[in-house]
């Protein structure tokens, strides 16, 4: 296959991993160059023909402990994903007995650390601000875009908008986030959430990720989510956020946003060489 340095005769080795049901599709291409294509990262997304994932993840040698490259089930890619990035902080703690990571992205440097009680963070670094940082398509002020329910544009290293609702539950989804990913404004799609203020230090939210669809949660669309929530005054900069799939708390601290969570190592396995052979 193009795309794949390595004979795949024995099969390509993977693991399946989740934060709160965000789930990803791991490999560890350390010891062995593996490569990623868009066809088979679309392959392996496939919830019937292959594993299914949210996000894949690349595990590469890098300037900190490890490099992390992402790809959406559309087989973009995408610069930042934080709960993989959880993901992959607690399983290389484990594997090496550190508590505390750094790590790179296309996002930047990262800093992982290991909280107790299985509970692990990660800072995402600095929330992008400014219209060109996001991106977004003209010069505006982010707080309030010029569209209907005047969502808030943040960066997280990909592209949210975040739109503030009374009743998060009461929102269509599918339609909204497909409608939203693709607005004109966002020249490289965006993210979608419909967050709803519970209290000061409480967040409903659910989401919409570009190149992938609803989730069951989303790190970073967490962490744009929190940001968008203290520029408008609407909470406190420390935040619990209920997704669909469970609960993370974020913290705009100086040093960056920090998320924290759990996470879970749910498989371990091998694509065939059938498999594999099947898209090249």
């Amino acid at each position: 296959m193009p795309g794949m340095q390595n004979d795949l005769d024995t099969g390509l080795p993977f693991m399946k991993m989740h934060g709160l049901g965000n789930d990803f599709v791991v490999v560890d291409a350390r010891a062995q160059d593996w490569r990623i294509n868009p066809a088979l990262a679309q392959a392996i997304a496939d919830r019937h023909f292959g594993v299914g994932f949210d996000q894949l993840a690349l595990i590469g040698n890098g300037d900190g402990d490890v490099h992390l490259t992402f790809y959406n089930a559309d087989g973009s890619t995408s610069a930042a994903c934080g709960n993989a990035t959880r993901c992959i902080a607690r399983y290389l703690m484990d594997e090496t007995g550190k508590t505390e990571l750094h790590l790179t992205t296309d996002r930047g440097k990262l800093l992982a650390k290991d909280v107790g009680a299985g509970q692990t963070a990660v800072n995402m670094g600095q929330p992008q601000l400014d219209w060109q940082d996001i991106p977004l398509a003209e010069a505006m002020d982010t707080l309030e875009l010029p569209i209907e329910g005047a969502p808030t544009a943040t960066g997280m290293g990909n592209p949210h908008c975040t739109f503030f609702v009374p009743d998060a539950e009461a929102i269509p989804l599918v339609e909204f986030g497909a409608r939203y990913e693709h607005h004109p404004l966002y020249p490289e799609r965006t993210n979608v959430q419909v967050a709803q203020v519970v209290g000061p230090d409480h967040i409903r939210m659910r989401v919409w990720e570009r190149g992938v669809g609803v989730t069951l949660a989303s790190g970073s669309s967490s962490c744009a989510t929190a940001v968008a929530a203290v520029r408008r005054g609407l909470t406190g900069r420390s935040v619990r956020i209920d997704l669909d799939g469970g609960s993370l708390m974020v913290d705009w601290r100086d040093d960056g946003v920090w998320m924290t969570g759990p996470t879970m190592t749910v498989f371990s396995g091998r694509f065939t060489a059938e498999f594999l052979d099947s898209i090249r």
